[in-house]
Formats: C-alpha cells, structure tokens, sequence
C-alpha cells in the first residue's frame, strides 16, 4: 500500500448550526490520508491524480452545506471511496479553526477513518449509509 497525504487544504464554506454561519460561512482546513494500491505503471491514468482529489474535496466543502463537519467528513470520505478506486481506505480530517465557542481553542477537527471494505459490508447488510449517499 502507498499513503497519499493531502494537508492543510483551505476553503472557505458555509458550514455550521447557526444563521450567521450559513450566511457568512468560515474557513474550513481539510487534511486527507488515502491508502491506495500501488499504480500499475508509472502514469497519471494508472494512479490517483492529487488535482483531481483536490477538485472533487474544493466542490463539496465550497459548493454544500453542512450542519456539522462530522456529516462533511461523512460525505468527503463516501464521494472519495465512491469517485477514486485504487483508494482501499482513508482518513479525513475537518478542522474549523474558527469555531463559535465561548473560549479561547486553537482549533476543533473531526477525524473520520474510513475503509472500502466497511463501506461495502455495511451497505450489504442494509446498515446506514455514509451522508450523501
């Protein structure tokens, strides 16, 4: 297996529980680590293209809309298992850096750890379904 690291991918997106977060949204920081089998050859069309991740990541956190970045994390790791088949399993990070608390915090991230194998088995058996599925 290769791991693929994309970090510190910022957005800006309008994610959130309150009104004020819809309407003026917040910046958004999303890590990815994809494991992935190894390419055939050594060629763009044989391997997980990094633009493409990043297009596929940009789209859903600039262009939906989320109460929560657990059902963001949700859906990132379902479209990216779903849209990149060489990727066995991963692990999304969604930090908002910026979140309403009523103190000082550096940070807050949700992490979400995700395999092909689950995914599939879940979803033979009828059991929930990843957000946006």
């Amino acid at each position: 297996m290769i791991r693929i690291v994309l970090e510190g991918m910022h957005f800006h997106g309008h994610h959130g529980v309150f009104a004020e977060e819809a309407r003026l949204g917040a910046a958004f920081v999303i890590d990815l680590e994809l494991e992935v089998s190894p390419p055939l050859g050594d060629d763009l069309t044989s391997a997980v293209d990094y633009a493409r991740v990043y297009e596929l990541v940009r789209e859903i956190v600039t262009g939906e809309r989320f109460r929560l970045i657990e059902a963001l994390a949700g859906r990132l790791g379902s479209v990216l298992l779903e849209r990149e088949p060489l990727v066995r399993s991963l692990v999304v990070r969604v930090h908002k850096p910026h979140a309403p608390l009523p103190g000082v915090v550096d940070d807050v991230m949700v992490e979400l750890r995700l395999a092909r194998d689950d995914v599939i088995a879940d979803r033979r058996e009828g059991g929930a379904q990843p957000p946006g599925s």
